[in-house]
Protein backbone atom coordinates (compact mmCIF):
# COMPACT_ATOMS: atom_id res chain seq x y z
CA UNK A 1 0.00 0.00 0.00
CA UNK A 2 1.50 3.15 -0.61
CA UNK A 3 1.32 5.64 2.06
CA UNK A 4 2.32 8.43 0.12
CA UNK A 5 -0.09 11.42 -0.11
CA UNK A 6 -0.30 14.91 -1.60
CA UNK A 7 -2.72 18.08 -0.38
CA UNK A 8 -3.41 20.63 -2.79
CA UNK A 9 -4.88 23.45 -0.86
CA UNK A 10 -6.15 27.10 -1.85
CA UNK A 11 -4.60 28.44 1.53
CA UNK A 12 -2.03 26.26 3.74
CA UNK A 13 -1.91 28.25 7.28
CA UNK A 14 1.39 26.23 8.64
CA UNK A 15 1.13 26.90 12.34
CA UNK A 16 3.44 29.33 12.90
CA UNK A 17 4.75 31.69 10.27
CA UNK A 18 2.03 33.17 7.36
CA UNK A 19 -0.28 31.53 5.55
CA UNK A 20 0.28 30.32 1.77
CA UNK A 21 -1.88 30.93 -1.14
CA UNK A 22 -1.94 27.71 -3.48
CA UNK A 23 -0.30 25.08 -1.33
CA UNK A 24 0.84 21.76 -1.43
CA UNK A 25 1.26 19.07 1.68
CA UNK A 26 3.18 15.72 0.94
CA UNK A 27 3.56 13.40 3.47
CA UNK A 28 5.25 9.92 3.65
CA UNK A 29 4.80 6.86 6.15
CA UNK A 30 3.32 9.85 8.50
CA UNK A 31 5.74 12.12 8.36
CA UNK A 32 5.26 15.33 6.23
CA UNK A 33 7.97 15.42 3.23
CA UNK A 34 7.02 18.80 1.94
CA UNK A 35 4.77 21.96 2.60
CA UNK A 36 5.22 24.83 1.22
CA UNK A 37 4.36 26.61 -2.79
CA UNK A 38 2.81 24.57 -5.07
CA UNK A 39 5.14 25.88 -7.52
CA UNK A 40 8.11 24.40 -5.99
CA UNK A 41 6.30 21.35 -4.67
CA UNK A 42 8.08 17.81 -6.31
CA UNK A 43 6.02 16.11 -8.98
CA UNK A 44 3.51 14.00 -8.20
CA UNK A 45 4.61 10.51 -7.77
CA UNK A 46 2.77 6.73 -9.55
CA UNK A 47 0.06 6.03 -7.60
CA UNK A 48 0.75 8.97 -5.22
CA UNK A 49 -3.01 10.02 -3.32
CA UNK A 50 -4.33 13.48 -3.99
CA UNK A 51 -6.68 15.35 -1.87
CA UNK A 52 -7.76 18.67 -2.99
CA UNK A 53 -8.95 21.18 0.02
CA UNK A 54 -9.69 24.91 0.23
CA UNK A 55 -7.68 25.38 3.38
CA UNK A 56 -5.25 23.09 5.25
CA UNK A 57 -3.65 23.56 8.54
CA UNK A 58 -1.47 21.80 11.36
CA UNK A 59 -4.53 19.29 13.07
CA UNK A 60 -5.58 21.44 16.60
CA UNK A 61 -4.19 20.44 19.94
CA UNK A 62 -6.27 20.86 23.27
CA UNK A 63 -3.68 21.04 26.41
CA UNK A 64 -6.37 20.85 28.86
CA UNK A 65 -9.21 17.73 28.49
CA UNK A 66 -10.46 15.45 30.98
CA UNK A 67 -11.46 12.04 29.52
CA UNK A 68 -13.13 10.61 32.62
CA UNK A 69 -16.49 9.85 32.12
CA UNK A 70 -18.29 11.49 34.44
CA UNK A 71 -21.98 12.26 32.82
CA UNK A 72 -22.71 14.95 35.48
CA UNK A 73 -21.29 18.15 36.56
CA UNK A 74 -21.20 16.84 40.16
CA UNK A 75 -17.69 14.98 40.45
CA UNK A 76 -18.37 13.34 43.22
CA UNK A 77 -19.84 10.79 40.83
CA UNK A 78 -16.42 9.61 40.11
CA UNK A 79 -16.68 8.20 43.86
CA UNK A 80 -19.50 5.70 42.69
CA UNK A 81 -18.65 4.76 38.70
CA UNK A 82 -16.91 1.63 38.35
CA UNK A 83 -13.89 2.58 35.89
CA UNK A 84 -14.77 0.53 33.33
CA UNK A 85 -18.07 1.72 32.71
CA UNK A 86 -16.13 5.21 33.15
CA UNK A 87 -13.78 4.22 30.18
CA UNK A 88 -16.45 3.05 28.40
CA UNK A 89 -18.81 6.41 28.02
CA UNK A 90 -15.18 8.41 27.76
CA UNK A 91 -14.29 6.55 24.80
CA UNK A 92 -17.19 7.90 22.43
CA UNK A 93 -15.47 11.62 24.20
CA UNK A 94 -12.34 10.65 22.66
CA UNK A 95 -13.38 9.59 19.15
CA UNK A 96 -15.76 12.79 19.09
CA UNK A 97 -12.61 14.95 20.30
CA UNK A 98 -10.66 14.01 16.95
CA UNK A 99 -13.59 14.29 14.69
CA UNK A 100 -13.44 17.95 15.77
CA UNK A 101 -10.35 18.42 14.55
CA UNK A 102 -8.24 17.67 17.54
CA UNK A 103 -5.39 15.21 16.90
CA UNK A 104 -3.61 15.82 20.00
CA UNK A 105 -4.34 16.70 23.44
CA UNK A 106 -2.74 16.46 27.02
CA UNK A 107 -5.06 14.72 29.82
CA UNK A 108 -4.08 16.64 32.78
CA UNK A 109 -6.27 14.10 34.53
CA UNK A 110 -8.28 11.21 33.88
CA UNK A 111 -8.91 7.65 32.47
CA UNK A 112 -6.17 9.07 29.12
CA UNK A 113 -3.31 7.63 30.87
CA UNK A 114 -4.91 4.31 30.36
CA UNK A 115 -6.95 4.65 27.03
CA UNK A 116 -3.88 6.05 25.31
CA UNK A 117 -2.94 2.75 24.32
CA UNK A 118 -5.88 1.59 22.95
CA UNK A 119 -5.91 4.71 20.45
CA UNK A 120 -1.99 3.68 19.87
CA UNK A 121 -2.94 0.12 18.88
CA UNK A 122 -5.77 1.51 16.73
CA UNK A 123 -8.44 -0.21 19.05
CA UNK A 124 -9.80 2.82 19.88
CA UNK A 125 -10.25 5.70 17.33
CA UNK A 126 -9.21 8.77 19.08
CA UNK A 127 -6.45 11.31 18.89
CA UNK A 128 -3.00 11.22 20.76
CA UNK A 129 -3.10 11.25 24.04
CA UNK A 130 -0.31 12.56 26.09
CA UNK A 131 -1.64 12.14 29.89
CA UNK A 132 -0.71 12.91 33.41
CA UNK A 133 -2.33 10.21 35.45
CA UNK A 134 -4.10 11.29 38.54
CA UNK A 135 -3.99 14.48 39.68
CA UNK A 136 -1.43 15.08 42.90
CA UNK A 137 -3.91 17.29 45.20
CA UNK A 138 -3.38 17.91 48.71
CA UNK A 139 -6.21 16.16 51.39
CA UNK A 140 -8.64 18.34 51.24
CA UNK A 141 -7.62 20.25 48.22
CA UNK A 142 -9.24 20.99 44.97
CA UNK A 143 -8.83 17.21 43.77
CA UNK A 144 -10.06 15.95 46.92
CA UNK A 145 -14.20 14.41 46.74
CA UNK A 146 -15.16 16.61 49.98
CA UNK A 147 -18.23 14.64 50.28
CA UNK A 148 -17.10 11.38 51.00
CA UNK A 149 -15.11 10.00 54.26
CA UNK A 150 -11.58 10.45 53.43
CA UNK A 151 -10.22 7.06 54.07
CA UNK A 152 -13.19 6.02 50.99
CA UNK A 153 -11.06 8.91 48.72
CA UNK A 154 -8.08 7.09 49.32
CA UNK A 155 -9.48 4.11 48.61
CA UNK A 156 -10.92 5.13 45.35
CA UNK A 157 -7.78 7.15 44.35
CA UNK A 158 -6.15 3.66 44.06
CA UNK A 159 -9.18 2.30 41.48
CA UNK A 160 -9.69 5.68 39.35
CA UNK A 161 -7.67 7.59 37.59
CA UNK A 162 -8.45 11.10 38.74
CA UNK A 163 -6.94 12.47 42.11
CA UNK A 164 -3.97 11.28 44.41
CA UNK A 165 -3.74 12.81 47.62
CA UNK A 166 -0.55 13.22 49.19
CA UNK A 167 0.94 15.90 52.21
CA UNK A 168 4.51 16.50 53.22
CA UNK A 169 7.10 15.84 50.95
CA UNK A 170 8.03 12.24 51.30
CA UNK A 171 4.29 11.73 50.18
CA UNK A 172 4.30 14.05 47.15
CA UNK A 173 7.80 12.40 45.66
CA UNK A 174 6.02 9.08 46.07
CA UNK A 175 3.15 10.64 44.11
CA UNK A 176 5.13 11.82 41.53
CA UNK A 177 6.70 8.49 41.20
CA UNK A 178 3.24 6.65 41.42
CA UNK A 179 2.17 8.07 38.05
CA UNK A 180 5.77 7.99 36.35
CA UNK A 181 5.56 4.56 36.87
CA UNK A 182 2.10 4.49 34.87
CA UNK A 183 4.44 6.71 31.92
CA UNK A 184 3.11 9.94 32.47
CA UNK A 185 4.15 12.33 29.98
CA UNK A 186 3.35 15.19 32.55
CA UNK A 187 2.50 15.98 36.36
CA UNK A 188 -0.76 17.80 37.09
CA UNK A 189 -0.65 19.25 40.57
CA UNK A 190 -3.82 21.29 42.17
CA UNK A 191 -1.82 24.72 43.29
CA UNK A 192 -5.06 26.48 44.23
CA UNK A 193 -8.30 25.88 45.50
CA UNK A 194 -11.02 25.60 42.60
CA UNK A 195 -15.02 25.62 41.18
CA UNK A 196 -15.68 22.09 41.34
CA UNK A 197 -14.48 21.12 44.84
CA UNK A 198 -17.14 22.07 47.24
CA UNK A 199 -15.03 23.19 50.24
CA UNK A 200 -11.87 25.28 49.27
CA UNK A 201 -11.86 28.53 47.84
CA UNK A 202 -10.21 28.74 44.16
CA UNK A 203 -7.85 32.12 45.66
CA UNK A 204 -5.90 29.95 48.84
CA UNK A 205 -3.10 28.49 47.93
CA UNK A 206 -2.46 24.41 48.09
CA UNK A 207 0.64 23.03 48.67
CA UNK A 208 3.29 24.67 50.30
CA UNK A 209 6.65 25.94 48.89
CA UNK A 210 8.79 23.39 49.72
CA UNK A 211 6.16 20.59 48.46
CA UNK A 212 5.82 22.45 45.19
CA UNK A 213 10.08 22.46 44.70
CA UNK A 214 10.08 18.84 45.52
CA UNK A 215 7.27 17.65 43.03
CA UNK A 216 8.87 20.02 40.17
CA UNK A 217 12.12 18.73 41.01
CA UNK A 218 11.23 15.13 40.96
CA UNK A 219 9.06 15.52 37.65
CA UNK A 220 12.29 17.05 36.43
CA UNK A 221 14.82 14.42 36.90
CA UNK A 222 12.27 12.61 34.49
CA UNK A 223 12.50 14.81 32.00
CA UNK A 224 8.54 16.02 32.98
CA UNK A 225 7.03 19.22 33.41
CA UNK A 226 4.57 20.11 36.25
CA UNK A 227 1.22 21.48 35.49
CA UNK A 228 -0.61 23.56 37.90
CA UNK A 229 -4.12 24.38 38.24
CA UNK A 230 -4.10 27.74 39.39
CA UNK A 231 -6.77 30.25 40.30
CA UNK A 232 -5.96 32.55 42.81
CA UNK A 233 -2.96 34.80 42.38
CA UNK A 234 -0.64 32.85 45.72
CA UNK A 235 -0.88 29.51 43.89
CA UNK A 236 -0.14 31.02 40.99
CA UNK A 237 3.18 33.12 42.18
CA UNK A 238 4.38 29.81 44.16
CA UNK A 239 3.62 27.68 41.30
CA UNK A 240 5.84 29.62 39.28
CA UNK A 241 8.82 30.32 41.94
CA UNK A 242 8.59 26.74 42.12
CA UNK A 243 8.76 26.47 38.00
CA UNK A 244 6.03 24.94 37.42
CA UNK A 245 6.18 24.96 33.54
CA UNK A 246 2.31 25.85 32.86
CA UNK A 247 -0.71 27.75 34.79
CA UNK A 248 -3.81 26.89 34.18
CA UNK A 249 -6.42 28.84 33.85
CA UNK A 250 -4.95 31.54 36.14
CA UNK A 251 -8.08 33.80 36.89
CA UNK A 252 -6.20 36.32 39.15
CA UNK A 253 -3.46 36.34 37.15
CA UNK A 254 -2.62 40.39 37.16
CA UNK A 255 0.47 41.87 35.55
CA UNK A 256 2.88 41.07 38.34
CA UNK A 257 1.63 37.65 37.82
CA UNK A 258 2.12 38.13 34.12
CA UNK A 259 5.57 39.58 34.29
CA UNK A 260 6.86 36.70 35.69
CA UNK A 261 5.47 34.18 33.39
CA UNK A 262 7.19 35.85 30.93
CA UNK A 263 10.53 35.92 32.90
CA UNK A 264 10.10 32.57 33.67
CA UNK A 265 8.82 31.32 30.76
CA UNK A 266 5.72 29.41 31.50
CA UNK A 267 2.89 28.69 29.32
CA UNK A 268 -0.91 30.21 29.92
CA UNK A 269 -3.50 26.91 29.01
CA UNK A 270 -6.80 30.03 30.34
CA UNK A 271 -9.57 27.32 29.85
CA UNK A 272 -11.62 30.07 28.58
CA UNK A 273 -13.98 27.16 26.74
CA UNK A 274 -15.28 25.54 30.40
CA UNK A 275 -15.92 29.56 32.16
CA UNK A 276 -17.84 30.62 28.89
CA UNK A 277 -20.00 27.64 28.14
CA UNK A 278 -20.38 25.36 31.45
CA UNK A 279 -19.66 27.66 34.40
CA UNK A 280 -22.99 29.97 33.07
CA UNK A 281 -25.55 26.86 33.55
CA UNK A 282 -26.84 27.61 36.90
CA UNK A 283 -28.98 24.54 36.02
CA UNK A 284 -26.03 22.41 35.57
CA UNK A 285 -23.80 22.69 38.09
CA UNK A 286 -24.52 22.70 41.96
CA UNK A 287 -25.03 25.75 44.07
CA UNK A 288 -21.96 25.79 45.32
CA UNK A 289 -20.33 25.49 42.61
CA UNK A 290 -22.26 28.11 40.33
CA UNK A 291 -21.27 30.67 42.79
CA UNK A 292 -17.92 30.17 42.89
CA UNK A 293 -17.73 29.73 39.15
CA UNK A 294 -19.25 33.35 38.31
CA UNK A 295 -16.96 34.29 41.08
CA UNK A 296 -14.08 33.45 38.97
CA UNK A 297 -15.84 34.44 35.57
CA UNK A 298 -15.98 38.06 36.67
CA UNK A 299 -12.26 38.07 36.63
CA UNK A 300 -11.05 35.36 34.11
CA UNK A 301 -11.79 37.47 31.03
CA UNK A 302 -9.55 40.21 32.26
CA UNK A 303 -6.63 37.95 33.41
CA UNK A 304 -6.51 36.78 29.69
CA UNK A 305 -6.50 40.19 27.98
CA UNK A 306 -3.54 41.11 30.68
CA UNK A 307 -1.43 37.73 29.21
CA UNK A 308 -2.39 38.97 26.28
CA UNK A 309 -1.05 42.28 26.74
CA UNK A 310 1.78 41.26 28.41
CA UNK A 311 2.94 38.73 25.70
CA UNK A 312 2.62 35.69 27.91
CA UNK A 313 3.11 32.43 25.90
CA UNK A 314 -0.34 31.28 25.60
CA UNK A 315 -1.59 27.55 24.73
CA UNK A 316 -5.05 26.40 23.86
CA UNK A 317 -7.15 24.01 26.18
CA UNK A 318 -10.99 23.57 27.03
CA UNK A 319 -11.12 21.72 30.39
CA UNK A 320 -14.17 19.79 29.15
CA UNK A 321 -14.77 16.78 31.73
CA UNK A 322 -18.48 16.32 30.98
CA UNK A 323 -19.00 12.72 29.19
CA UNK A 324 -21.64 12.52 26.57
CA UNK A 325 -22.10 15.75 25.77
CA UNK A 326 -21.68 17.93 22.19
CA UNK A 327 -18.62 19.73 23.79
CA UNK A 328 -16.22 17.01 22.99
CA UNK A 329 -15.69 18.22 19.97
CA UNK A 330 -16.40 21.43 19.70
CA UNK A 331 -13.05 22.00 21.18
CA UNK A 332 -11.99 24.90 18.27
CA UNK A 333 -14.47 27.15 20.23
CA UNK A 334 -11.25 27.77 22.48
CA UNK A 335 -9.29 29.88 19.17
CA UNK A 336 -12.56 32.28 19.30
CA UNK A 337 -11.83 33.20 23.10
CA UNK A 338 -8.23 33.58 22.46
CA UNK A 339 -8.85 35.96 19.37
CA UNK A 340 -12.06 37.96 21.87
CA UNK A 341 -9.23 37.98 24.10
CA UNK A 342 -7.00 40.24 22.17
CA UNK A 343 -4.93 37.34 20.18
CA UNK A 344 -4.72 38.44 16.37
CA UNK A 345 -6.22 35.24 14.32
CA UNK A 346 -2.71 33.67 13.77
CA UNK A 347 -1.92 34.29 16.99
CA UNK A 348 -4.83 32.18 17.98
CA UNK A 349 -4.23 29.62 15.70
CA UNK A 350 -0.55 29.01 16.57
CA UNK A 351 -2.04 29.00 20.65
CA UNK A 352 -3.89 25.71 19.13
CA UNK A 353 -1.16 24.37 17.15
CA UNK A 354 2.79 25.04 17.14
CA UNK A 355 2.62 26.23 20.79
CA UNK A 356 0.28 23.03 22.55
CA UNK A 357 3.29 21.07 22.10
CA UNK A 358 6.07 22.75 23.85
CA UNK A 359 3.24 22.65 26.82
CA UNK A 360 4.83 19.24 27.78
CA UNK A 361 8.79 20.04 27.52
CA UNK A 362 11.03 17.51 26.54
CA UNK A 363 8.26 15.21 26.12
CA UNK A 364 7.02 17.20 23.49
CA UNK A 365 6.52 15.54 19.93
CA UNK A 366 7.42 17.13 16.86
CA UNK A 367 3.75 18.59 15.55
CA UNK A 368 1.31 21.68 15.87
CA UNK A 369 3.03 22.95 12.13
CA UNK A 370 2.97 21.86 8.69
CA UNK A 371 7.25 21.76 8.27
CA UNK A 372 9.53 18.71 6.64
CA UNK A 373 10.11 16.02 9.24
CA UNK A 374 6.68 16.90 11.37
CA UNK A 375 4.00 14.49 12.45
CA UNK A 376 1.76 14.08 9.86
CA UNK A 377 -1.25 15.51 11.24
CA UNK A 378 -3.20 17.68 9.16
CA UNK A 379 -7.03 18.75 9.01
CA UNK A 380 -8.41 20.84 6.19
CA UNK A 381 -11.72 22.78 6.31
CA UNK A 382 -14.29 24.36 3.55
CA UNK A 383 -13.56 27.88 3.69
CA UNK A 384 -10.23 30.41 4.98
CA UNK A 385 -10.70 30.58 8.93
CA UNK A 386 -8.94 33.97 8.96
CA UNK A 387 -11.85 35.09 7.13
CA UNK A 388 -14.70 32.86 8.82
CA UNK A 389 -13.94 32.47 12.64
CA UNK A 390 -17.53 31.03 12.97
CA UNK A 391 -15.69 27.57 10.91
CA UNK A 392 -14.25 27.26 14.93
CA UNK A 393 -15.60 24.58 16.49
CA UNK A 394 -18.40 23.71 13.80
CA UNK A 395 -17.36 19.89 13.03
CA UNK A 396 -19.52 20.50 9.84
CA UNK A 397 -17.02 22.79 8.23
CA UNK A 398 -14.18 20.01 8.60
CA UNK A 399 -13.67 18.43 5.59
CA UNK A 400 -10.70 16.05 6.41
CA UNK A 401 -8.72 15.16 9.17
CA UNK A 402 -5.51 13.34 8.75
CA UNK A 403 -3.68 11.34 11.97
CA UNK A 404 -0.16 9.85 11.65
CA UNK A 405 -0.85 10.39 7.53
CA UNK A 406 -4.05 8.15 7.96
CA UNK A 407 -7.19 9.77 6.80
CA UNK A 408 -9.61 9.35 9.39
CA UNK A 409 -12.02 11.34 8.23
CA UNK A 410 -12.95 12.34 3.95
CA UNK A 411 -16.21 14.54 3.14
CA UNK A 412 -15.57 13.96 -0.63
Amino acid sequence: MNSKHRIEAEVLIPGRGDPIEQATVCFDDGVITYAGERTAAPGTEPGEAVTEVNTVMPGLWDCHVHFVGNVSANLEEIGTTNPITAAARAAADVTNTLMGGVTSVRDVGGLGLHMAPAVEQGRLLGPNIHAAGRILSTTGGHGDIHGYPLDFVHSISCAHSFGLLCDGVPEVLKAVRTNLRSNAKLIKICASGGVMSEIDHPIHQQFSDEELSAIVAEAGRAERIVAAHCHGKPGIMAALRAGCHTIEHGSYLDEEAADLMVETGAIFVPTRFVVDELLGQEDVLPRWAYEKGQMVAEVHEQAMKIAVAKGVKIAAGCDIFMSGTDMYGRNGSEIRHLINAGMTDLQAIEAATATAPETLGPQAPKSGQLRVGFDADVIAFDANPLNDRSIWGDRSRLTDIWKGGRSVMATA
